[in-house]
């Protein structure tokens, strides 16, 4: 059973959000990285690039496969977790820590409350 962090918000592609002031921390979900097995490489975006909804905004590459991952919402990126580049693993140990991807500033934030909830997600998987 994957771990599923009640505060957070979900999309049906894995990915989780988690609000903080008035951006946005993505990451990938648990069951997303244990999916995936053991990721060896991340592409990320660069600070200040534009999103749209659903935007393919990094590739992950695990020993299994590669992976688009897609900002939920539009906005611009903020920060980007540069320690995944040296240690993309950590999106395996700790993914809804260390391992996060990019923060956002979103364009329209109230749109975050179109997002899965915890119960949502869990439901989407089948837990």
């Amino acid at each position: 059973m994957s771990q599923i962090p009640e505060e957070l918000y979900y999309t049906k592609e894995h990915e989780w959000m988690r609000v903080e002031g008035d951006e946005i921390v993505i990451g990938i979900t648990d069951h997303a990285q244990d999916a995936l097995t053991d990721i060896v490489y991340i592409e990320l975006p660069g600070e200040g690039e534009v999103m749209e909804d659903m935007g393919e905004f990094a590739i992950v590459e695990s020993v299994k496969s590669a992976s688009p991952i897609f900002a939920p919402l539009a906005g611009t990126v903020t920060a980007v977790n540069d320690a995944l580049e040296d240690t993309p693993e950590l999106m395996n140990s700790d993914p809804y820590g260390e391992g996060w991807i990019i923060r956002m500033k979103l364009d329209a934030p109230e749109a975050i409350t179109t997002m899965m909830s915890a119960a949502d997600y869990r439901a989407e998987l089948g837990e």
